[in-house]
């Protein structure tokens, strides 16, 4: 018999494109999971910032504190912690452009502003999202509904996936160069791709479409520094339509909790 579907792993990622936050238990709401990708830095522009174009993100670490989380850069000893709630105030508002999407944001204070710009040696500023915002991305069947996410609610990945590439590489790779939400054991490398309906423990979701990936996934998420692996050893193999794919975009029930723990289930697959 075949060994269970079980969710290893449960991360939120509360400002886009740095790091995540492990946590054993997650409330899922309609644009992701709670808290996830409900901040994000923009630049003197409004414009979105990422680890695409500013690999240094990559060096501000986020770390879990009571009703937020605290950000540290690991090489600014001389830069304290700075906390930062997990909602803001509408106090201040603007809009700011994330991809393709001109959106309405509430202001982060300007002790974070300052922070973040001495951190990253740019002027950037902190917004966030708030239940009031509507947001369409290219994901049609979730438009409306996503955070500051690239589109889609969720990513799934299974650990046995991760496991076959890193079987292919000089060095293996964490899994935090792919930035999951869901991280299973068992079953079959990339079969979460072919998904379509599927539970975690009691809740449906669907599979919409294997991910896309970037340059994100050859920054060293410790040193901050680039490569060109994993995609390099994935793009013989993985590539379709153009894009080097690996885990899953998932859209959710809009309601409910997850744990570790949790069994997944499928139900049917993408045709």
């Amino acid at each position: 018999m075949a060994a269970p579907l079980l969710l290893s792993d449960l991360y939120i990622y509360p400002v886009k494109s740095l790091g995540g936050i492990r946590v054993t238990e997650a409330v899922v709401e309609a644009r992701g999971l709670r808290h996830d990708r409900r901040w994000l830095l923009v630049d003197e522009r409004n414009q979105f910032m990422t680890q695409r174009q500013t690999a240094e993100m990559a060096l501000l670490k986020v770390l879990p504190a009571y009703n937020g989380f605290l950000l540290t850069h690991t090489g600014r000893p001389d830069l304290l912690p700075l906390y930062v709630p997990f909602e803001a105030t509408p106090e201040q508002t603007l809009f700011v452009t994330i991809w393709d999407d001109m959106v309405f944001a509430w202001r982060g204070t300007p002790a974070a502003d300052a922070w973040l710009t001495a951190a990253l040696g740019r002027i950037c500023k902190l917004v966030y999202m708030s239940d009031m915002v509507m947001r369409a991305t290219d994901g049609g069947d979730v438009a409306g509904n996503v955070s500051f996410a690239d589109a889609y609610p969720f990513l799934v990945i299974g650990q046995s996936s991760l496991q076959e590439l890193n079987s292919r590489l000089a060095q293996p790779v964490p899994m935090d160069r792919f930035r999951p939400n869901f991280v299973f054991t068992g079953g079959q490398p990339y079969e979460e791709e072919t998904w379509r309906d599927f539970l975690i423990g009691s809740l449906p979701f669907q599979g919409t479409r294997p991910c896309g990936r970037c340059v994100v996934t050859t920054i060293d998420q410790t040193t901050a520094q680039k490569g060109v692996e994993p995609l390099r050893t994935m793009a013989p193999y993985r590539t379709q339509d153009g894009k080097v794919m690996f885990g899953q975009n998932v859209t959710g029930p809009g309601a409910g909790t997850v744990r570790v723990g949790d069994t997944l289930a499928v139900r049917s697959y993408l045709p």
